[in-house]
């Protein structure tokens, strides 16, 4: 099948699929899908897949995240399709669909790679982009075995550069030293957001210093504010990138679902500001990870990921 270049919209003579309209099927009614939308499970139909992928082997703290998937698609409910902010209805722009889980082995991380690897790369491969719902942040070197080398713009309170735990060289604090390893990555074009919060040692950092990272951390951003990101992201223009959000970015007072929360992080209006800057880059797929709903409270870390799911589509 010939392949469309990231950004192009196709088959125009087809009809969109559009969210349930609620004022015909109330938001708690039916079968839960990512904003309503309806589950088409074939990629050649769509431009972007939205995909949950529900495995939380690589957590090393507080499991749960497998059940993120689940519930961002019962908060997504809320969604309405016009974004006022950024000015679109990105399901009148492009085909979108939930196109449902990918199939995992909850017992081998090793296993699960090489299913994820699999199972998007036939994805890609019939045109459309994906953004993936974790699940934990080991997920996120198998979603880049198609692009690389890219560019990352990487949301997260850690910079997950670590060698490995227990033995194991995977895990949800390694994919990001493993994807530059693995040549997936371009090093100078890596951007960590949010980084914060105490580490093993001092040379933690180095890693990322090696390679040329760019961060800019929580503590640096609230002094700051949105111009240094700015500022780092006008370097990224044109290039293509991946964006991954650890939804830990956020500070626990607005996300305490997740496996490994840390203090001083951002707010829910942050993230979305940071979210939508991210508008007019050549983004070729994104995800959101690291939802733990078991420690969730009222729901409300699952309800700020299904806006900043939106949120990552609009900005597609």
């Amino acid at each position: 099948m010939k392949q469309r270049t990231p950004g192009s919209s196709r088959k125009p003579a087809k009809t969109n699929p559009q969210p349930v309209d609620a004022l015909v099927y109330p938001r708690f009614s039916g079968i839960a899908t990512f904003m309503r939308l309806p589950h088409v499970p074939r990629a050649d139909e769509l431009d972007v897949a939205l995909i949950g992928i529900p495995y939380d082997g690589g957590a090393t703290y507080r499991s749960g995240p497998r059940f993120g998937p689940r519930h961002v698609r019962e908060q997504s409910a809320i969604i309405r399709p016009w974004n006022p902010v950024l000015n679109l209805n990105p399901f009148d722009k492009y085909r979108i669909a939930d196109f449902g889980d990918l199939s995992i082995n909850p017992l081998s991380i090793d296993d699960t790679f090489q299913r994820i690897t699999a199972q998007l790369n036939d994805v890609l491969q019939a045109g459309a982009r994906t953004v993936c719902v974790g699940g934990d942040h080991s997920i996120l070197l198998s979603i880049h075995k198609r692009f690389g080398p890219v560019g990352l713009i990487q949301f997260d309170a850690h910079n997950d550069t670590w060698g490995g735990y227990f033995g194991s060289p995977h895990s949800h604090g390694t994919p990001v030293r493993r994807a530059i390893e693995e040549g997936l990555l371009i090093g100078k074009d890596v951007l960590q957001i949010g980084l914060r919060g105490q580490v093993y040692a001092k040379e933690d950092f180095d890693f990322g210093r090696k390679h040329g990272f760019r961060v800019v951390t929580s503590e640096e951003f609230h002094r700051g504010g949105m111009p240094i990101v700015r500022s780092l992201l006008k370097r990224l223009a044109r290039r293509p990138v991946y964006i991954t959000l650890d939804i830990d970015v956020v500070d626990p007072a607005f996300a305490p679902g997740t496996g490994t929360p840390q203090v001083g992080g951002f707010s829910s209006v942050q993230i979305l500001e940071l979210v939508r800057a991210q508008r007019g880059l050549n983004i070729v797929g994104c995800d959101l990870v690291e939802v733990s709903p078991p420690y969730d409270i009222g729901e409300i870390t699952s309800l700020l990921a299904a806006n900043l799911l939106y949120e990552l589509v609009c900005v597609m």
